[in-house]
């Protein structure tokens, strides 16, 4: 096989830890295959809504452009001209069995990319690892902001934006169809995601809502607690009428079949933030009315594909293969091995054969690309963040079709949810989010 090395190879003895370092750093791709690990929960009660459906999405579409199915612009077949060869990988069992799990796929098993990662306690982890190890990684689906603004990544890229545009689109469909709402709490997993979703709320409703005040007690149980009797007791007394949670996984399924028998959905408003997953676990047992987001241009909110579109022939594809409709992390997944086919096409132009890392990694800082749900741009952390619009509309189950739908879908551009580059979002948001045009 004619194989064409991206660095002097590995296993070559150098002098010095630096030069050590870079060069058993860079992957080595043979000319025909390029070998990625793809990481998302397979087991565990984050599997069946969020992992499964990631890794069935990487899988369709890693098989489609191997063979050159997709549609164009993305009909050439492989990846600048390499085949990929996918092991998947699972990300149960918390930070420490992932780093691990990272070394080993890397140092022991050279994959030469990876791709994934869901829970923002797993993105934190694993990037400072990606940059030690030097290995490229797209990660897929996990929202803290704190991942761009806290570190700054030469080998880590993400394909989706973070919680800030979920946050702010969130309040301003709060604005624009319950603009009388007396108060607001909120019920969220105690971690980085959890807590992120919650202050960036309350941040964009002070500015877009300040008439609807912050409770006193939020809540914050374990995140994969599975029992929330005593949060929805605590909620149900509290005067605020909406509640926001960014509740996913089992989590969301859980709070709703146990919400729902306390007529929780009767007397309170719910925004989720990411939780329809639940509305097709769950089927006509998930209530009317709870205002719903998916993080994007993806999953519940966009089945009306438009004949012809990227979107048309996932949904399709994805239903003839799995009988079910693409959720959310199934379009995450399916755009971040996406983004690798644009990077590695692009580089190809110019490149004498398959791109080296550093090659792909050029093409694809500041990359912007039409994905399956919508346009994505690599715009802020120095080209490695992405951002794309956000959008919400209101559960409501169809019976003549025997499905869920939403209606009142909104979705808010870029230009509304995004601090500039250099900003933190947090600090942008606390001074009035200067240059938003909502």
């Amino acid at each position: 096989m004619n194989k064409r090395l991206l660095s002097l190879g590995k296993g070559i003895a150098v002098i010095g830890a630096a030069a050590t370092m870079a060069i058993s750093a860079v992957p080595a791709y043979a000319q025909e295959t390029i070998s990625a690990g793809i990481v998302s929960f397979l087991t565990g009660p984050a599997a069946g809504p969020f992992g499964v459906p990631g890794r069935q999405g990487a899988e369709l579409v890693i098989e489609a452009i191997n063979a050159g199915t997709m549609p164009a612009p993305y009909n050439s077949a492989g990846f600048g001209g390499a085949q990929m060869e996918p092991t998947y990988s699972d990300e149960s069992g918390g930070n420490a069995k992932q780093v691990a799990e990272y070394r080993n796929l890397v140092e022991k098993q050279n994959m030469d990319v990876m791709i994934g990662f869901i829970s923002s306690g797993s993105c934190m982890a694993i990037a400072p690892v990606a940059e030690e190890l030097q290995r490229l990684t797209i990660m897929s689906t996990c929202g803290t902001p704190r991942l761009f603004e806290e570190g700054d990544w030469q080998y880590t890229y993400r394909t989706q934006a973070n919680a800030v545009g979920d946050s702010i689109a969130a309040a301003l469909y709060v604005r624009e169809h319950f603009g009388d709402e007396n108060g607001f709490t909120g019920i969220n997993q105690n971690y980085a995601w959890g807590q992120d979703s919650y202050k960036l709320f309350g941040l964009a409703m002070e500015h877009y809502n300040p008439s609807i005040a912050a409770s006193d007690n939020p809540q914050f149980p374990k995140i994969f607690a599975g029992q929330y009797g005593t949060e929805i007791s605590t909620l149900a007394l509290d005067d605020a009428h909406l509640v926001h949670t960014s509740f996913w996984d089992g989590d969301i399924e859980a709070f709703v079949i146990q919400a729902l028998v306390r007529g929780f959905f009767d007397d309170k408003l719910v925004v989720s933030v990411v939780g329809a997953s639940a509305v097709d676990s769950l089927g006509n047992q998930f209530p009317d009315g709870v205002v719903m987001g998916t993080r994007g241009e993806v999953g519940l909110l966009v089945r009306n594909a438009e004949p012809g579109s990227l979107n048309e022939w996932f949904i399709n594809a994805y239903k003839e293969r799995y009988g079910a409709y693409p959720m959310g992390p199934s379009y995450q997944y399916a755009r971040a091995v996406l983004s690798l086919k644009v990077a590695m096409d692009k580089a190809a132009e110019t490149s004498d054969g398959v791109p080296s890392q550093d090659e792909i990694m050029a093409a694809m800082n500041g990359a912007t690309f039409q994905s399956f749900g919508g346009e994505i741009s690599l715009a802020l952390g120095d080209g490695h963040q992405a951002i794309h619009p956000v959008g919400y509309g209101i559960t409501k189950w169809d019976s003549e079709a025997g499905e869920p739908t939403v209606t009142d879908v909104t979705f808010y551009p870029n230009e509304c949810l995004y601090p500039p580059a250099g900003q933190t979002s947090a600090d942008w948001m606390a001074a009035g989010m200067p240059g938003s045009t909502c």
